[in-house]
């Protein structure tokens, strides 16, 4: 997925010679041909990255359209103010790429974890946040971001990821994605568990059970509308993410249940991370199962609450 996004910002820079790559020390050889083709737009810098900010706001203030490119916890946690007050405050054209969201440095430990990250970025103001869930989706937004106001989260996996995004449906830039119509649970996915979502819904027709899935590769502006539309035909709502549950996808769902006022009250449930440090050192996967973010555990959950309703 990061090779994917990475690529077509190269493509972008071919075709406006308004955007410029900058990295913060992530690795030699990392987009060699843009740095050859387009030396006076590349720049690889150090661990620096509040300064790195500040720079990209100059460059923003001056007509370019910087994207920026490292570590997930680099960009939200260490130059937060930077990012709250240089890009979001002048609402600038910054596209901030973190990779590794999630628990993809699991080997790394808990310094490693973009857990809060989706909470952290939605809570500026004028922020756009996206998390695609393949490497095909991820340049199908790729090419809308060079067009779009203001600053951009693009959240990124581990890249390798199964491709489950479909090219003929509509991928836009603040409107989610039905992946699967049902009628009695509603699965809203964002990022990579659309496919973990997928593969629930399968194991729930197995049971009888029809499992809608919405995909949110859009955090914010949160698609209300969409969302309200598909959950008024369920009658049960389950959100999953590889995110704590405050802040992120689930609290969006939450936040937009509880607005949509249904006659019908919806049983809903948050799939995610707790609120803990894990200090575990595994995989990506291994901590997935840790907590509870698989197919097997959605599909108990469903279960559970389509018996209580």
């Amino acid at each position: 997925m990061r090779k994917a996004c990475l690529e077509s910002v190269y493509q972008l820079a071919k075709t406006d010679k308004r955007v410029v790559f900058i990295g913060s020390d992530i690795g030699a050889g990392t987009l060699d041909h843009f740095k050859k083709e387009m030396p006076d737009r590349f720049f690889m810098e150090g661990v620096s990255e509040a300064h790195l900010v500040g720079m990209m706001a100059g460059l923003a203030l001056s007509g370019k359209i910087p994207y920026f490119n490292t570590i997930a916890t680099f960009i939200t946690r260490r130059a937060f103010e930077q990012v709250l007050l240089d890009a979001g405050l002048h609402k600038l054209n910054i596209r901030f790429i973190g990779s590794g969201g999630g628990v993809v440095y699991a080997p790394l430990g808990p310094t490693h974890l973009a857990l809060e990250d989706i909470a952290v970025m939605r809570a500026i103001p004028g922020m756009t946040v996206l998390a695609p869930c393949d490497a095909e989706e991820a340049r199908r937004l790729m090419s809308q971001t060079l067009k779009h106001e203001g600053p951009i989260y693009i959240r990124l996996a581990k890249g390798g990821d199964p491709v489950v995004s479909r090219e003929e449906n509509p991928c836009v830039i603040g409107k989610s994605i039905v992946l699967r119509e049902g009628e009695d649970v509603l699965l809203v996915s964002t990022g990579i568990t659309a496919q973990l979502a997928l593969a629930a819904a399968d194991l729930l027709k197995e049971k009888k059970i029809q499992a809608g899935v919405l995909h949110f590769h859009t955090l914010k502006p949160f698609d209300v509308e969409g969302f309200v539309r598909q959950a008024g035909k369920a009658r049960v709502v389950i959100a999953v993410e590889e995110h704590t549950v405050i802040g992120g996808l689930g609290s969006a769902a939450a936040e937009s249940l509880a607005e949509a006022n249904f006659k019908t009250s919806k049983k809903f449930k948050r799939i995610g991370f707790p609120d803990v440090f894990p200090h575990q050192y595994g995989s990506q996967d291994f901590l997935m199962k840790k907590y509870g973010i698989t197919a097997a555990e959605t599909v108990r959950t469903a279960v559970d609450l389509l018996e209580k309703n």
